[in-house]
């Protein structure tokens, strides 16, 4: 076999696989699913732009979950957040987005889930197995 023709089967294989990936990642009624990972506090309002953006994009037809750990979970407390992250938040949430806050990050910053924006769920297991779980349920992962 010539390594031109191997190359062509292992892109074809990558295709196929590029495919499979792609058709998980939509619901019955054709709409994306995705995954933004935002756990740097000088992306919270880069990462609210682009999921404002992939609203408008798509013309609402995603399903999108935000899961948030670390440092930036600080900038969605209710009594500290901006008015801009505020109100472009509770904007994406009537919008449909479900934000998720990881546990552990509440434990270790000693808050509770009502102090944070109104909206957040709890991802029991952690951030980081949150992620894991969506990607496994056909969740497209982007950390912007």
């Amino acid at each position: 076999m010539l390594r031109r023709d191997i190359f062509r089967a292992g892109l074809a294989g990558a295709a196929g696989l590029l495919g499979l990936s792609r058709a998980n990642a939509a619901t019955p009624e054709g709409r994306l699913k995705v995954a933004y990972h935002l756990s740097d506090a000088d992306k919270v309002s880069f990462v609210l732009g682009n999921i404002k953006n992939h609203y408008e994009g798509t013309g609402g037809n995603v399903e999108i979950v935000l899961v948030v750990h670390g440092p930036a979970l600080a900038a969605f407390k209710s009594k500290g957040a901006s008015g801009a992250v505020s109100s472009r938040f509770a904007g994406l949430v009537q919008r449909g987005l479900v934000p998720q806050a990881c546990s552990n990050t509440l434990h270790g910053m000693d808050i509770t889930l009502t102090d944070l924006l109104a909206g957040f769920q709890l991802a029991e297991k952690g951030g980081v197995v949150k992620l894991a779980e969506l990607q496994h349920q056909g969740y497209l992962y982007l950390r912007p």
